[in-house]
């Protein structure tokens, strides 16, 4: 599976579907993206069970804000709607991999129990 680009009108419904999202923050002057680009389009071909998706910071400013992206590439990963993973830098295709296979062993109800009980815990 290649990437998609993502866009305002399509963000909400791509990152909150069920499964594994992987979204490449990352603008055309960015030397470092440009590096990345490959990597993420091969690692993507490799795991068609995920969603591979990117952002042009510069064509959508808004939602790079809304993600607080302040220096790029960036990449987060979600599952199942759940934010997990948001980290500027440029990762080897081994640790994407890693970060992928991790990401599909989290017991996804556990992690959602520890965020309803992190949020109880906050609004006390």
């Amino acid at each position: 599976m290649s990437t998609i680009d993502l866009t305002q009108e399509t963000f909400e419904t791509t990152v909150n579907k069920p499964g594994i999202v992987l979204i490449d923050w990352w603008a055309s002057w960015c030397g470092p993206c440009k590096t990345f680009g490959p990597i993420y389009e091969q690692v993507s071909k490799a795991h068609p069970e995920a969603t591979f998706t990117k952002v042009d910071t510069e064509d959508q400013p808004s939602l790079a804000g809304a993600f607080e992206v302040r220096a790029i590439p960036t990449l987060s990963i979600l599952r199942d709607g759940v934010l997990l993973f948001h980290k500027a830098g440029m990762l080897p295709a081994k640790a994407l991999e890693d970060l992928l296979r991790q990401t599909a062993a989290l017991d996804m109800e556990q992690v959602k129990a520890e965020i309803a009980a992190q949020q109880a815990k906050s609004a006390s």
